[in-house]
């Protein structure tokens, strides 16, 4: 059994490696093809109930620990804003340049985000979290990501109507 002090951080990892490979297989697609769209769903609903259950279980903890309040900010500002570029992709034409290169961009600051989670703010976190607080991050995490993921809606809203 894996370690509590670990559990947490090896389990949003694994998602974002899955998230990694969604991202791929976009790529490999062209056009307004049932794959794309199929894939583009999936994506969305792993993401959206990715980061929800990420802030339930592993960001609210963290905003109760100063000295990573800062980066934990940070992390859930990127949330909002990769959850705006993913609506409006979804109300992007799949079949124009356009939401490819809105794609490309999404993917580009997706993986940012992730990177900068593991390789910085998780070793960071890992230094303030006791057992207890990993157990109840995990035990979080696992309950909320795959509601979080069924409720998570597709939503087309153009970036520039986001803030409106």
């Amino acid at each position: 059994m894996t370690a509590p002090a670990t559990k947490i951080f090896d389990r949003l990892k694994q998602d974002h490696d899955d998230h990694r490979d969604l991202l791929d297989q976009i790529a490999e697609t062209s056009g307004e093809s049932a794959e794309r769209k199929q894939l583009f769903e999936q994506l969305t609903k792993e993401l959206k109930g990715h980061a929800a259950a990420e802030e339930q279980a592993l960001y609210s903890t963290m905003l109760r620990k100063p000295p990573t309040t800062e980066d934990t900010r940070h992390s859930v500002a990127e949330h909002q804003e990769l959850d705006e570029m993913l609506n409006d992709l979804a109300a992007t034409d799949m079949a124009t340049g356009a939401w490819l290169t809105k794609f490309k961009e999404f993917a580009h600051r997706y993986r940012h985000h992730i990177e900068e989670e593991e390789e910085d703010h998780f070793p960071e976190f890992a230094e303030y979290l006791n057992d207890e607080d990993k157990r109840f991050m995990t035990g979080v995490f696992d309950r909320r990501k795959d509601v979080e993921a069924a409720e998570a809606d597709v939503e087309a809203v153009e970036r520039e109507h986001a803030k409106a």
